[in-house]
């Protein structure tokens, strides 16, 4: 049975492919890019090959959270059901590190507009057929701190980047314990994949893009996921393991969700 699946950052590398992957079998697939000619380009190229009408674009830049909110409500205007979201829009390096609002471009692209997107399509999701929700994570997470959070402190690139990871994976807990019918998953989908983030921030890479986006496609669609909510994948390992011990702090993750409200306000 063909299902309909939201990915976002699905104009390139892990997200592209996963998109093709699951358009060849059928499915309704819904990409997402930041650039309407790169979004057109890509959506005729996977229509083609996948040999699939059935593939649309919705465009949003998502370090501009009033762009990703937008979204959210065309999306869920759209498809009043979803079984599959997959938030693997992310950035690291950046030509600038702060939005338009004075927050950190790794906070906002990576925690901030995929909470504001899942909880515009939650709606949908509750009626989507066993749904799911795959949270892109990283091997490397770091304590969040407030000042970093909210744009006053500035941090390294790569500590801004784990700091916005590790947001993502407590919210990504919390969800899936608030949300009974609804199955939430965090993944590291392997650590300096060949992908454009990877090469562009390492200048090197240690596996193929295939191996992210083969488990992103396993944890969206298989049956031996089905019953993973609130666990957290390690894909450098190829097992479920343990996220950063903050993850699994209800005070830690509470006092998250309090300033991600207030952000968001």
């Amino acid at each position: 049975m063909s299902k309909t699946i939201v990915i976002t950052g699905s104009t390139d590398g892990i997200g592209k492919l996963v998109a093709l992957k699951l358009a060849k079998e059928g499915h309704n697939v819904y990409i997402h890019g930041r650039n309407s000619e790169k979004l057109a380009k890509v959506l005729s190229e996977i229509k083609n090959d996948s040999d699939n009408p059935n593939v649309y674009g919705f465009v949003a830049d998502f370090s501009d959270l009033k762009a990703v909110a937008k979204m959210g409500d065309e999306i869920a205007e759209a498809l009043p059901k979803i079984d599959i979201l997959i938030n693997n829009a992310g950035i690291f390096k950046s030509p600038v590190n702060t939005t338009k609002d004075h927050l950190d471009i790794r906070f906002a692209v990576n925690y901030l507009a995929p909470y504001i997107l899942t909880n515009k399509l939650l709606p949908s999701l509750k009626k989507g057929s066993n749904a799911r929700i795959v949270n892109l994570s990283s091997a490397a997470q770091s304590a969040v701190k407030k000042g970093a959070l909210i744009g006053k402190v500035s941090v390294p690139v790569s500590e801004a980047y784990a700091q916005s990871k590790l947001a993502l994976t407590m919210w990504s807990f919390h969800l899936a314990k608030a949300q009974s019918d609804v199955s939430v998953v965090a993944v590291n989908p392997g650590s300096l994949l060949n992908t454009r983030m990877a090469n562009e921030a390492y200048g090197q890479h240690w596996s193929p893009a295939e191996k992210g986006s083969d488990i992103l496609y396993d944890l969206a669609i298989t049956s031996e996921y089905a019953d993973a909510s609130g666990k957290y994948f390690d894909n450098d390992r190829g097992v479920f393991g343990n996220a950063h011990p903050d993850a699994y702090n209800a005070s830690k993750i509470q006092d998250l969700l309090s300033i991600t409200d207030e952000i968001i306000a």
